[in-house]
């Protein structure tokens, strides 16, 4: 995620903070000085702040390490304004493990209501539960109340929040998986018009979760239909044949003259003989930064992303696009039997076959819609 820098990296998953939580913090502070508040006072709010988004952050570990147990790996954890975003690498493949994936993360709140609530009970007996406030109040009993409110919140079934992936995991025990994705996403959307309204009517906030659960329903949508329409089809069927590849040892400049020729972007790397396998791919982001470095007499593999790998004719696109995702790569060369490079795939064209793919109707796997469909 652009914009977030790296702050640690715990049980080998990297902890990431989006600027924009930086400039919260900034302005909580500012905003409380300038209302009249003293800068110890001010600075208590932001302590309190930090605290609310560390339970976030476990929150999230709860979902990353439940995840982990069924073999799914966390790419990263990143916090933003709106709260926390654990990135998994796929969604677990039955129903009870996204609902105990989903689950993990409340359950991580409640158990740290539980402790605070054991403190606050030795400190002031029932007396201190009973004055918990999200806003005011001892700084332990509004963190107790303040993640109570986060698992109650996050309950609510509004696709992509927890509540919302426990009611698509639900459905897909009856349901095909696209289908309850499509009914929790409208659920989820009715839910944020509810919550827009409500931030109208009486609290602003409400308009910017609104906005996100809107937003974040319907790109988890996407995504699920985009993976659904290729679903069975060989990367054969989906990859580019006409392509033109870059030797090992040219130039950057005749990857410009490529690019500017013709309509491919990212270009498969072989070696310096005929008939080598290829060594990497050099994309046109990757090319730019390198001219940006060096110029054009450098030579392509130099700049050439050696870890996007290959993919086989009859592997399944799904796979690939999977792999894709988790590398980061938008490309990468179709190798056959022999070593030699016969296509390319790219996300532009994996996204263009599931659009095509969604118009004829998406046919279910082993039955073709249309020629080269």
């Amino acid at each position: 995620m652009s914009w977030a820098w790296k702050i640690a990296t715990i049980a080998g998953i990297p902890v990431r903070v989006h600027a924009t939580f930086v400039l919260l913090l900034v302005f909580l502070f500012v905003s409380r000085v300038a209302g009249g508040q003293s800068p110890a006072r001010a600075a208590e709010g932001v302590a309190l702040l930090l605290a609310v988004f560390a339970c976030v952050v476990l929150h999230e570990f709860g979902h990353a390490l439940t995840a982990r147990r069924f073999g799914v790996r966390t790419r990263d954890i990143t916090l933003l304004p709106i709260g926390g975003v654990a990135r998994l690498e796929r969604i677990p493949e039955k129903p009870s493990q996204e609902i105990a994936v989903a689950l993990a993360g409340p359950a991580v709140n409640v158990a740290i209501a539980g402790v605070l609530s054991g403190v606050l009970l030795l400190q002031a007996g029932a007396v201190g539960l009973g004055g918990a406030s999200l806003l005011a109040g001892d700084f332990l009993a509004q963190l107790f109340a303040i993640n109570l409110f986060l698992a109650l919140f996050n309950l609510i079934p509004a696709f992509p929040m927890d509540g919302g992936r426990v009611l698509r995991a639900l459905l897909a025990i009856r349901l095909d998986y696209l289908r309850a994705t499509q009914i929790a996403a409208n659920v989820g959307q009715g839910i944020a018009f509810l919550f827009g309204l409500a931030g109208v009517l009486w609290n602003p906030m409400l308009l910017f979760i609104a906005l996100f659960v809107f937003i974040g329903a319907a790109q988890e949508a996407a995504a699920v239909r985009m993976r659904s329409a290729f679903d069975g089809v060989p990367v054969a069927r989906a990859m580019i044949r006409d392509f033109r590849t870059l030797r090992a040892d040219e130039p950057l400049s005749r990857a410009v003259e490529l690019l500017l020729a013709g309509h491919q972007q990212d270009f498969p790397v072989v070696g310096t003989r005929p008939g080598d396998p290829p060594i990497g791919i050099l994309t046109r982001a990757d090319l730019l930064t390198a001219l940006a470095a060096g110029g054009t007499d450098r030579l392509v593999a130099e700049a050439a992303r050696k870890s996007c790998g290959t993919a086989d004719p009859r592997e399944m696109l799904e796979s690939v696009f999977t792999r894709m995702q988790e590398n980061n790569c938008p490309a990468v060369p179709v190798v056959d039997s022999n070593g030699t490079v016969v296509g390319m795939v790219t996300l532009e064209n994996v996204g263009e076959l599931a659009m095509v793919r969604a118009a004829l109707g998406t046919p279910k796997p082993g039955e073709s819609a249309a020629p080269g469909t």
